[in-house]
């Protein structure tokens, strides 16, 4: 076994960022350590603000961290950034590119920064797999905002790097197209190569990552594989949706989720007895009731309580 192959894909050790404005700081990243083995498909959580976008551009090298480590297959952020690069693919949320070039020009460009040549297959591909073949002699400027992240996306995998950090992928593509990149994401998997996901949608963290990381308030707060996670959050709740908001004084503790439901933990019979009671007492009655597992997102509001 070489030892290429025994270097994890990512490991950070201690990384802290603090920005400064006037006389206040806020620390964005404090000593957050992890390590991300060759081949996973890893999920990078949070809620807003938790400090997901800024370790991305510490990794794009955009932001500048204090201190701490961050090496990709062994390679130096700091002093080997070259070799650093070239085994990250980032797709950051900001749009940074020439909007004057075709969105094939961009992607040639794109391939000779990382001295590529002939990759116009791999180009094709990606064209076809974002949806972007009938505008590959479009101008970007031109585009759409979700094509304009497609082209984004395939900017940061056209070298086809080892390691692919895809900071919300799917943001504003519809249902489809965003289904379409969960398996073009997973076969790339398959293939060999790490994937790192920061999304909103946990539905798409719960189905495609082995492993996930929590980050809240700039420190990772839960570290595990999906699987343990929601093993651990796994017991039965009521899951209910209403025709009004719930009072705020409601004497049931329930986490209200994205799409406006609602749940509770522990859905026995006698639970959903008084669940049903003090609803009535409010002068609700649910419009959906179903007592089942809790997924990701639950744990997720439980873990951060947001």
């Amino acid at each position: 076994m070489s030892q290429k192959f025994l270097l994890p894909a990512l490991s950070l050790e201690n990384v802290s960022k603090t920005f400064y404005r006037g006389n206040e700081s806020k620390q964005a990243l404090r000593d957050v350590s992890f390590t991300i083995e060759q081949g996973d498909f890893f999920g990078l959580l949070g809620p807003n603000g938790a400090g997901k976008s800024t370790l991305i551009g510490v990794l794009a090298k955009t932001v500048k961290l204090n201190s701490g480590t961050i090496k990709a297959l062994g390679f130096d952020l700091e002093t080997q950034w070259r070799q650093f690069k070239m085994c990250l693919g980032i797709v950051p949320q900001e749009i940074t590119f020439d909007p004057f070039l075709t969105v094939y020009d961009t992607l040639r460009l794109q391939s000779g920064y990382f001295g590529l040549r002939g990759n116009q297959k791999w180009i094709e591909r990606l064209l076809d797999v974002l949806d972007l073949s009938d505008k590959k002699n479009s101008s970007v400027m031109s585009l759409s905002g979700g094509m304009k992240r497609r082209v984004l996306i395939a900017q940061a995998m056209v070298h086809q790097p080892p390691v692919i950090v895809l900071d919300e992928p799917t943001a504003g593509v519809d249902i489809s197209l965003r289904h379409r990149l969960w398996e073009f994401m997973a076969d790339l998997n398959r293939k060999g190569h790490t994937i790192i996901l920061t999304t909103h949608y946990l539905e798409e963290a719960e189905k495609l990552c082995r492993n996930v990381a929590l980050l809240n308030h700039g420190k990772i707060v839960t570290l595990e594989s999906t699987q343990s996670l929601l093993k651990e959050y796994s017991k039965e709740r009521i899951l209910f949706s209403l025709p009004s908001e719930l009072p705020k004084d409601f004497s049931i503790n329930c986490t209200k989720l994205s799409d406006g439901s609602y749940c509770t933990a522990y859905g026995s019979p006698e639970n959903l007895h008084t669940l049903l009671n003090e609803l009535s007492k409010v002068g609700l009655m649910p419009e959906k009731l179903e007592i089942g597992k809790a997924n990701l997102e639950e744990a997720f509001i439980r873990i951060t309580g947001k």
